[in-house]
């Protein structure tokens, strides 16, 4: 009598997406794909970053109010003033040029925050394991920066403008052109934009908030003050240069009516932009050499 035979289970086959299973190495292994980082990936963290701080609100919200606010102030203070139909020398759109004095420091102040809180923070620790190429990191800041201030730089200046005009109703807007109007407004936003660029270098040099603000604060206010006690006639050509090349004169220069600035001698048109360029290319070389060489 032979003993009963018992079925034998069938064997186990493996799942059809056994193949394609990712092997197990002895690491972490991510179920997301991982791919290559890109530009467009460090400009949308960045993006992320600045719009997130509460920072990025209350400068440029303080700048808007600055620059729309004082613009269309002294554009209302002007209409009191009777000019007994005398031709002014100057535009309505020069109105604009003493809001965007003050709004220049908020811009100066978020540039150098930009960088600086994640070296404070240590959060740049971060950013460069995320994204160990720092060229890259800075170049999304730089980008991001830049165009966000250009914008609301633009949008709040062409307001002014038009708010102005239409209050002096023709008292000062015989001299406006098409070409005062793009200076006035594209020019005066690189120029800022730029202003804020320049912030963002030294931030990322000097690696300290207070310390870049106070740099940048100088390098705008220092060579007026300087001019202020030169009295001797041996410093006259310096006097003139310093005052000149400050950054409020230039500003002042891209208001002005025409082509020439209030000194003919010196920048005019838009030359003001052309050489922050060229100080911005500068002082961004740099950063980017010191990002490079120093540890985080």
């Amino acid at each position: 009598m032979t003993a009963p035979q018992h079925p034998q289970p069938p064997a186990p086959q493996a799942p059809a997406f056994a193949p394609e299973a990712p092997q197990w190495t002895g690491g972490y292994l991510s179920p997301i794909p991982v791919r290559k980082a890109t530009l467009a990936d460090a400009l949308a963290s960045e993006w992320t970053k600045i719009r997130s701080l509460r920072s990025t609100m209350w400068t440029l919200g303080v700048m808007v109010v600055l620059v729309f606010g004082i613009g269309c102030a002294i554009a209302a203070a002007a209409t009191t003033v009777d000019n007994n139909g005398s031709e002014r020398d100057m535009s309505a759109l020069s109105f604009g040029v003493f809001g965007v004095l003050l709004g220049v420091i908020c811009v100066i102040t978020l540039g150098v925050l930009t960088i600086t809180s994640e070296f404070g923070t240590g959060m740049i620790r971060t950013t460069l394991t995320a994204c160990p190429n720092r060229a890259r990191v800075l170049t999304a800041k730089a980008i991001v920066f830049f165009l966000l201030v250009f914008t609301i730089t633009l949008v709040s200046t062409t307001l002014v403008g038009m708010v102005a005009e239409s209050m002096l109703q023709g008292q000062w807007t015989d001299r406006t052109t098409g070409e005062m109007w793009l200076r006035a407004t594209v020019g005066v936003s690189l120029f800022v934009a730029l202003i804020g660029l320049l912030a963002l270098a030294v931030g990322t040099l000097v690696r300290h908030s207070a310390g870049a603000i106070t740099a940048m604060l100088g390098l705008m206010l220092l060579p007026l003050v300087m001019s202020m006690f030169m009295y001797a006639s041996a410093l006259s050509e310096i006097k003139k240069y310093l005052i000149q090349y400050s950054i409020p004169y230039e500003l002042f220069v891209l208001f002005a009516s025409g082509s020439d600035g209030p000194d003919s001698s010196g920048p005019m048109g838009w030359d003001p932009v052309w050489i922050m360029m060229g100080v911005v290319a500068v002082a961004m070389g740099g950063a980017y050499a010191a990002l490079m060489k120093r540890d985080a």
